[in-house]
């Protein structure tokens, strides 16, 4: 490959890596140290996916209190607090998601029916990290 070519490309692979570390393109930073707080919207699991494989490579159940969120590592136990309702739960983080824009946890059936949000399907909520 002619130095010119290999100067331009490797030009190209810098600046497609800064504008994409630059854009975020790795889902939100939220810090996985306990007392780290993030608020949003939680959402929670249809019954079509219990017994599916989640990305830890465990089940879902319907019967624990688990969810998926998009960066804090696995086994990372956090508090979800429905801000509605002020009702809470401590859920284990076991699965990626939310990929829903707005989102930034999906919480267990168990887990939701605790935050008393079966019915809407949403809730704001605050996270709070506990540890892991």
């Amino acid at each position: 490959m002619a130095p010119d070519r290999i100067l331009r490309h490797l030009s190209f692979t810098v600046a497609l890596a800064s504008a994409l570390v630059l854009s975020g393109c790795a889902g939100p930073s939220v810090d996985s140290a306990a007392g780290s707080v993030q608020r949003g919207e939680a959402s929670y699991y249809a019954s079509r996916y219990v017994g599916r494989q989640t990305a830890s490579g465990e089940r879902l159940s319907a019967q624990q209190l688990t969810a998926a969120h998009r960066s804090l590592p696995f086994g990372t136990r956090v508090r979800v607090i429905n801000l509605d309702n002020d009702r809470q739960v401590t859920v284990r983080i076991n699965d990626r998601g939310p990929f829903t824009a707005g989102r930034i946890i999906d919480l267990s059936p168990l887990a939701a029916r605790r935050l008393h949000m079966l019915q809407s399907g949403t809730a704001p909520v605050r996270l709070e990290v506990l540890a892991r």
